[in-house]
């Protein structure tokens, strides 16, 4: 196992009915900006429910954050919290609304240019105003880690960035508020979850058992629990679990110690940035492709992945590995989520277009032991038509 520098002072509070929780959560003198995405939280009732929660506290409201959020949009609430000197910020929503208020959060105090941050991905964060979360949408983790990801459509860009200051300070997670999220949603965070797992499992290995076990029991969790959401989508116990099996995902603790890889993600921002696909949907469209042309370097994690997660143990071992990367491929597909190109109508010129743009940002060296260059990543997407 390698050395690692653990810390997560995010507070989690879980179960129906903790949106109440937050009069002892957020400061009593706190100044809160509420942000969130769509209508669907003001239509559900979320938003009043946060609301009435709050109390007398002073509370604004910011609304309009994008599935993949967006620099200026950000930009607008940063600008309305310096006005009217707000001073603790609540995110109501899904990773991607969380991710943004994490932006908004350094770029308040942030001295020069806040696009920096993403450029420089956090280095030059100092301090962040607090913040924290009410979960809607189990999928990125981002509730319980310092990462965040925004894009910048003018530019083409989608860029992540991390910091200890944007730690959320809490959140809440009702698996109740996940039960009218359009079905799309949940397949879509099943995948993203799965995803996340599999770039901090799926290297070499490091004879790290507790982190592998722990990632093989989420892997085997969000594929017994993600048909379950999409078949039953009140049913309380399947949401919880979906909801904390994504917290758990990319909350640091399955990847303390252990190699990542991340070049699913650093390809499929790119995909997003050029042709507007969910998140979820570019990740599944790379990561089976990554697999195969990765199998020489992960030969020994597909097929500890092969057998305890697939239950894969007949075969030679490249029979294995296939057998492997086609159930995975089928997982997928089983929630909907496609896994080519060609089902988005995208064609053959996202090869070109995507290796540019991994290339003018810098992402030539990638995945866990920086040998996803330029030429690997043409094949993987080659593949993936």
């Amino acid at each position: 196992m390698q050395n690692f520098d653990y810390y997560n002072p995010t507070r989690i509070v879980f179960g129906q009915d903790s949106i109440a929780q937050l009069d002892t959560l957020v400061p009593a003198d706190a100044k809160v900006l509420v942000l969130y995405g769509g209508g669907s939280a003001e239509r559900n009732g979320t938003l009043a429910e946060v609301e009435a929660a709050l109390g007398g506290r002073t509370v604004r409201r910011f609304g309009g954050i994008e599935p993949n959020p967006e620099f200026d949009t950000l930009m607008e609430a940063v600008a309305l919290i310096r006005a009217e000197k707000l001073d603790f910020l609540l995110a109501v929503g899904g990773g991607s609304v969380i991710d943004g208020t994490k932006f908004v959060a350094a770029a308040v105090d942030y001295p020069n240019d806040p696009w920096q941050i993403l450029e420089t991905h956090g280095a030059q964060v100092t301090r962040a105003v607090p913040m924290g979360c009410v979960l809607t949408l189990p999928a990125t983790g981002s509730e319980m880690n310092n990462f965040s990801v925004v894009s910048r459509r003018a530019r083409q860009a989608k860029l992540a960035f991390s910091s200890a200051h944007v730690f959320p300070r809490f959140s809440v997670l009702d698996p109740v508020k996940t039960y009218s999220l359009p079905p799309r949603q949940i397949a879509n965070g099943a995948v993203d979850a799965f995803v996340h797992v599999m770039e901090q499992y799926l290297t070499y290995p490091a004879n790290a058992p507790v982190q592998d076990r722990y990632a093989e029991g989420l892997l085997q969790t969000l594929i017994e629990v993600g048909p379950q959401a999409l078949a039953t989508p009140q049913d309380y116990d399947v949401r919880a679990n979906l909801m904390w099996a994504a917290t758990q995902a990319l909350n640091g603790l399955i990847g303390a110690g252990v190699p990542q890889d991340w070049a699913t993600h650093m390809i499929g921002h790119e995909i997003t940035a050029l042709y507007g696909l969910d998140h979820a949907q570019t990740l599944a469209i790379v990561l089976p492709a990554l697999m195969n042309e990765r199998r020489a370097a992960k030969r020994d994690k597909l097929l500890q992945y092969a057998a305890r997660v697939w239950n894969i143990h007949s075969g030679g071992a490249d029979e294995r590995i296939d057998m492997a990367i086609a159930q995975t491929r089928a997982f997928f597909e089983s929630l909907g989520v496609k896994t080519r190109f060609a089902d988005y109508g995208v064609g053959a010129e996202a090869v070109d277009k995507v290796a540019a743009q991994l290339e003018a940002h810098g992402m030539t060296a990638l995945g866990e032991d920086q040998a996803v260059d330029i030429a690997t990543v043409r094949r993987i997407l080659q593949a993936a038509l």
